[in-house]
């Protein structure tokens, strides 16, 4: 067994007691009586106190894009803490936020030029929402207060984003949080679809579904639709040829505003800095977290178009045009990791290092077409879904099952509902890549 306090350079700050903790997305009562712990990590491996090496083959959850362990990222917070451990951001600045802004318009596509910082994606959701129902307002168009979303769509978890989300789960302890929402058909057809590599030929008529909305509600009261251009929550959903260029033209005709959930698909994971560079869509604002700082400080950021940002400027009179904002908006630290972490992706070009792993990922995974057990298998970039036959009532998911035991073997994946899902870290090889799903085989054939 490998001593994991070498590993990590000394003793483990480890728990006496894993009550207190509450633990999120968890049946905490169960993971209680058998605690998984991670330890430590370093390039696209996470080691267990006890010593075992787990094949990262999720990126964390969805955001260690750059791999774990990054010394640039970890030295650039250190200096900045050094240096400038917070400054507040309402009425004063500092270099930090002013720098990143910057750096991530000079990445956005086209008129995406101005960002807004908050602590995660889920609050970048929930400013999105709110800056597209401002901007109406403030355009004379104050009856556009509706948000459409989309069904199997994961928004984050605040009030705002789960309101427009389509998860079923994430809602019934809660209700209705937030009036004046509908949504969408997802795209996902296990008919017409199944085993598709990239993106399926069938379903772009599905945006016409917006179409019907308009007719129920009047494009006079919508204010915005979200989507992500993948879903990634509930199984990776790619979208048909055609649907997102669909959209965006109907948005565009009813005078709504298009906004990309990007917490997952950004800073390229499909081979691009951001999915609207891959499908060629430029929205009216992208929301951003995960992969922004690498995983290593929480952020989030909302980039919207500069008719947008002018409408409200423009609006000031010297006075405050938006109001809201959060205490760690643009925080040093975080913004010293985002610099570190876009100075990575550019210095050894990650993202078209995802490009070109993205065909033998491809390939990799549609191992399992027509496997027996296996419903569908889905990919498009770095980013795939293994789909099961749904379970016998009164048995446990056969993705949860192989989830669990290629942990076991050395393996983290992830299972969400009957699919596996795989986001593997930009760094990862072939080989790796190769492991990854000759584990998964060997734990399919068995159980």
């Amino acid at each position: 067994m490998v001593d994991s306090r070498q590993q990590t350079g000394g003793d483990p700050i480890m728990p006496n007691d894993l009550r207190s903790f509450w633990m999120p997305f968890t049946a905490n009562a169960r993971f209680k009586r058998d605690p998984r712990l991670i330890e430590s990590a370093d390039g696209v491996h996470m080691q267990t106190p006890d010593g075992l090496r787990l094949l990262d083959s999720t990126a964390g959850l969805w955001c260690v894009m750059a791999g774990h362990g990054r010394k640039e990222i970890a030295d650039a917070v250190h200096r900045q803490i050094g240096r400038l451990d917070f400054a507040p951001a309402f009425q004063i600045g500092h270099a930090g936020p002013f720098r990143l802004a910057e750096e991530l318009a000079a990445r956005a596509p086209g008129e995406l030029n101005h960002a807004f910082f908050t602590n995660s994606g889920s609050e970048a959701v929930d400013t999105a929402i709110k800056m597209a129902i401002a901007w109406h307002r403030l355009r004379g168009d104050g009856a556009r207060r509706m948000i459409i979303g989309r069904n199997r769509a994961y928004h984050g978890v605040n009030i705002g984003g789960i309101s427009a989300a389509g998860i079923g789960a994430n809602r019934r302890q809660f209700g209705s949080l937030m009036h004046g929402v509908d949504h969408l058909g997802h795209t996902h057809d296990l008919q017409s679809q199944a085993f598709s590599h990239g993106q399926p030929a069938m379903g772009a008529e599905k945006a016409d579904d917006l179409l019907a909305l308009v007719e129920l509600h009047g494009d006079e009261n919508i204010a915005a639709v979200i989507i992500e251009p993948v879903a990634g929550a509930t199984g990776v959903l790619v979208p048909p040829e055609g649907y997102l260029e669909r959209l965006r033209d109907l948005c565009t005709e009813h005078g709504i505003l298009l906004i990309f959930d990007e917490v997952v698909t950004g800073f390229g994971r499909l081979g691009k800095a951001f999915a609207a560079d891959y499908f060629g869509v430029e929205p009216d604002m992208i929301t951003l977290a995960k992969g922004i700082t690498n995983g290593t400080v929480p952020m989030g950021a909302v980039l919207a178009a500069s008719s947008i940002y002018e409408t409200f400027v423009d609006s000031s009179s010297d006075s405050v045009e938006f109001f809201h904002g959060y205490t760690y908006s643009g925080h040093p630290v975080a913004c010293a990791a985002a610099l570190a972490t876009l100075d990575i992706y550019k210095r050894e070009d990650l993202f078209a290092r995802a490009s070109t792993l993205a065909p033998h990922f491809e390939q990799s995974i549609h191992r399992f077409d027509r496997h027996r057990g296996v419903a569908d298998v889905r990919n498009i970039g770095l980013m795939g879904a293994m789909q099961f036959d749904p379970p016998v009532a009164g048995r446990k998911s056969q993705a949860a099952i192989v989830q669990a035991t290629c942990y076991e073997r050395g393996l983290f994946t992830r299972a969400v509902g009957d699919s596996l899902v795989f986001s593997p870290p930009l760094t990862i090889t072939q080989e790796q890549i190769d492991e990854i799903f000759d584990t998964v085989e060997s734990v399919i054939s068995e159980t």
